[in-house]
C-alpha cells in the first residue's frame, strides 16, 4: 500500500487529538500519532493490537473517537510470532514510565514489535517522520535499553541485536530488515 500523505496522516492524528480527554499528554499524542498514521494508511492491523486491545486503548486516550470503519480482530499470526512475543516481552521487561503490566505499555510493545516485521525503517513502519521520533519514544518508555545504543546503530537493526544477545543467539535481522531499501548497508556481509 502506498504511503498516505503527510496531510492525510496529519487530519488522522488532529482527529483523533480532537477527541482526547489530555490532548498535550506525551502518551496521548504518541498513541495519536502511532495509531493515526495506520488510519491514514488503513493499516490498523499492522499496530499488532486485537480489537479489544485497540478499543481499550482508544478508550483510555480518545474516549470520544469512534473507529470510522470495522477493524480487524487482529494481524493474522506469521511465522515470526515467536519473534514479536519475545521482543514484546524484551521491551517490557525495560519498561520505565509505567508498569509493565500496565495496558498502554502492553500496547506500545506491541506496535514496536510488530513493526519489527515491516520491510522498512523503523520509523517508516510505525508512521512517523523520522528516526527522532522513535528515539524519543524509546527515551520516554525504554531508556535504560537505548543508553546501550552507544554506536548509533538503527533502532529496528539496534532492537533485533538487544534481543539475540538477551536470547543467548548471535545477533541477526529483525524479520522485516531483508525487505528494507538499506538492507545492504546494516548487514553489509549478507
Amino acid at each position: 500500500m502506498t504511503a498516505p500523505s503527510n496531510d492525510t496522516r496529519d487530519a488522522s492524528v488532529a482527529r483523533l487529538l480532537d477527541q482526547a480527554q489530555h490532548r498535550d499528554a506525551a502518551d496521548t499524542v504518541m498513541f495519536a500519532r502511532l495509531i493515526g498514521a495506520k488510519l491514514a494508511s488503513d493499516e490498523l492491523l499492522h499496530l499488532g493490537l486485537t480489537r479489544d486491545a485497540l478499543d481499550a486503548l482508544l478508550a483510555r486516550h480518545f474516549s470520544r473517537y469512534a473507529l470510522p470503519h470495522a477493524a480487524p480482530e487482529r494481524i493474522a499470526a506469521s511465522e515470526h510470532q515467536a519473534f514479536v512475543d519475545a521482543m514484546r516481552a524484551m521491551l517490557l521487561q525495560h519498561e520505565s514510565s509505567l508498569t509493565s503490566t500496565d495496558p498502554d505499555a502492553q500496547c506500545l510493545a506491541t506496535i514496536i514489535a510488530t513493526a519489527c516485521l515491516r520491510p522498512d525503517h523503523l520509523w517508516r513502519d510505525l508512521g512517523l517522520d523520522g528516526r527522532d521520533d522513535v528515539t524519543a519514544i524509546l527515551t520516554r518508555h525504554y531508556p535504560q535499553l537505548i543508553e546501550r545504543n552507544t554506536d548509533g546503530m538503527r533502532w529496528k537493526k539496534f532492537l533485533a541485536r538487544e534481543l539475540a544477545l538477551a536470547e543467548g543467539r548471535a545477533p541477526a535481522p529483525a524479520p522485516g530488515c531483508p525487505g528494507c531499501e538499506d538492507y545492504g548497508f546494516c548487514y553489509p556481509s549478507r
